[in-house]
């Protein structure tokens, strides 16, 4: 039965150029605005998932998340509705939010429809602007270790030879940042989003993945030095304002959209928006491709992320070790994608041909 429940631090020439870009006019001076979010008007999403699965002769179950992440200055979740030919489904409210469909003795072409709404603005957070507290509770939550995101070792080492004799929050939590930007790379072969098993990355030295595993670096190697920093698990659902294609869904189609942020808590100023995998994925991927650091696009880009987020794009969770309700398995590192199980097990969700998941988002006005 499913019950409902309610831097190294960058150096100073490249920190220079990066002042003089956005002072300039940033990406394409003249053609596109600076990468320069700011709060502004609100705008409204319809997310639409739907999943089909392979005719089981036993009990199947599917999970779909929804937003359900709120922050009142940035994202605001709001109604979701679902259909389909369960024979139970439910939509379970929290921290992490899903809808959870079962058919019990098989079907044929089990179906389940979720379309969510949320509204959401740009970001942007003053360095001394002032903050409400962290809680004990919720400090102890975000700086703890996770399944896939150690706090001791490696972890613990790398994080000490970075900041240094740094005393100031921001300042560690700007050396990580810059750390991290320059010593990883986005890997195009890495499937989905990565893992974010951050343990094995230092150790292996190989630093390449993609936004699960460098937002993943950025917050274990935080709370390592005693920053509370999270990963926040979404998908992007329109196109970049500012110009950057790599940076947004450029179609109703985001299937494939999926994209983790991070955010580290700073005293007196509160959740700091940071995301270091959109810097390497701008270096990859950005037109014409294959960019280096002190190109104009992706300077424009890294002195943005530290403080600033573009919003086109939804936050379904912050969740770590998810278990899911009635699964047979055990508990994901994080919830980002539709999931599926049925007696041969755990479907792959990175095969959405195979386990025939579509979304879609449209903007919408009313």
């Amino acid at each position: 039965m499913i019950h409902r429940r309610s831097l190294l631090k960058c150096g100073a020439g490249a920190l220079a150029a990066a002042a003089a870009v956005m002072r300039t006019g940033g990406v394409s001076a003249g053609e596109t605005p600076a990468f320069a979010p700011q709060p502004g008007p609100w705008r409204s999403f319809e997310i639409r998932t739907r999943v089909e699965l392979p005719t089981s002769k036993g009990a199947a179950r599917a999970w779909v998340p929804t937003p359900s992440f709120a922050a009142d200055e940035w994202t605001r979740p709001g109604e979701t509705r679902f259909t389909g030919n369960a024979d139970a489904s439910d939509r379970i409210d929290g921290p992490v939010g899903m809808v959870v469909a079962e058919w019990r003795s098989g079907a044929e072409t089990p179906v389940l429809e979720v379309v969510s709404r949320v509204s959401t603005r740009d970001r942007a957070v003053a360095p001394d602007g002032g903050g409400a507290g962290l809680s004990a509770e919720d400090r102890a939550k975000y700086v703890a270790a996770t399944r896939l995101i150690p706090t001791d070792g490696v972890v613990a080492r790398r994080a000490a030879e970075i900041v240094g004799s740094r005393t100031d929050d921001r300042e560690k939590a700007e050396a990580i940042y810059q750390w991290v930007v320059e010593n990883t790379h986005r890997d195009a072969k890495v499937r989905g989003c990565g893992l974010g098993d951050v343990a094995t990355m230092l150790e292996s030295g190989n630093l390449g993945g993609k936004c699960a595993d460098i937002n993943a670096l950025y917050v274990g190697l935080a709370r390592a030095a005693g920053l509370p920093a999270r990963d926040v698990y979404g998908i992007r659902v329109a196109p970049s304002r500012f110009g950057y294609k790599s940076l947004g869904a450029n179609s109703e189609t985001i299937t494939k959209a999926q994209h983790c942020r991070a955010e580290v808590w700073l005293d007196g100023v509160g959740w700091f928006p940071v995301d270091p995998a959109d810097v390497r994925k701008v270096a990859l991927e950005e037109p014409p491709t294959k960019l280096a650091l002190d190109d104009p696009k992706v300077l424009a880009a890294r002195k943005a992320l530290f403080g600033s987020w573009e919003t086109n794009w939804l936050a379904y969770n912050d969740a770590h070790d998810v278990k899911l309700p009635g699964s047979q398995t055990g508990p994901l590192g994080f919830f980002m994608y539709p999931q599926a199980e049925t007696v041969a097990g755990l479907l792959d969700c990175l095969d959405p041909d195979t386990f025939r998941y579509a979304i879609t988002a449209r903007e919408v006005t009313a």
